[in-house]
């Protein structure tokens, strides 16, 4: 067989294989996930009563009110950051991911003394997850205890009873995967949702 029978064979078999792959392939998965998890192939987004979309059910939202239910800290507030006030640079690289600061590095114990210190001023008993960050700093879930722990600010602010938010975090509370993975966690952003609807 001569040297232009096996390239040009060789050429042949490299086209059918990215037509398959970088063509075919992706384009199946594309429909399979439009027609089989539409929700989740298009960012997982969540909408309000007016419904109009508020955020991904994936990505942890700014919650600093005490009408809500308040996230752990992370670097979710790139999405709403000032332009003009973005010395951190936030914006430009829609930054996520851990400081990676140690444990002993001062400016992670500053934060976080902070962040117990306005813990316990809104009368919030700290948990871990109210005062560290995720490995991602995006993570969009909290433990029912933390949760739990922001029953009395948020029904004092708007005036429910306290066992009003407990059914409503057990309502949003989600379990373990299958059964067996992870710890069972609450979106804060779904909660804040379902207490808009409790009560505006």
């Amino acid at each position: 067989m001569s040297f232009t029978n096996e390239a040009s064979r060789a050429i042949r078999s490299t086209l059918v294989l990215w037509v398959m792959t970088a063509l075919i392939y992706p384009l199946i998965m594309i429909a399979f996930g439009q027609i089989a998890f539409p929700f989740q192939a298009n960012g997982s987004i969540l909408t309000n009563a007016q419904g109009q979309p508020v955020g991904s059910a994936l990505i942890g939202q700014p919650f600093t009110s005490d009408r809500y239910f308040n996230s752990r800290p992370s670097t979710t507030n790139y999405s709403t950051a000032d332009p003009t006030q973005d010395g951190a640079g936030l914006l430009k690289t829609g930054v996520s991911g851990a400081s990676n600061l140690a444990p002993s590095n001062p400016d992670l114990l500053k934060r976080v003394q902070a962040t117990i210190t306005q813990l316990e001023q809104a009368g919030v008993q700290p948990t871990a997850d109210l005062v560290y960050t995720s490995g991602s700093s995006l993570d969009p879930h909290i433990t029912p205890e933390a949760a739990r722990a922001q029953i009395a600010r948020v029904a004092r602010t708007r005036g429910l009873r306290p066992n009003q938010l407990e059914d409503l975090i057990a309502q949003n509370t989600e379990g373990r995967f299958l059964g067996i993975f992870g710890e069972p966690g609450v979106n804060v952003l779904k909660l804040n949702l379902a207490l808009d609807t409790l009560n505006r």
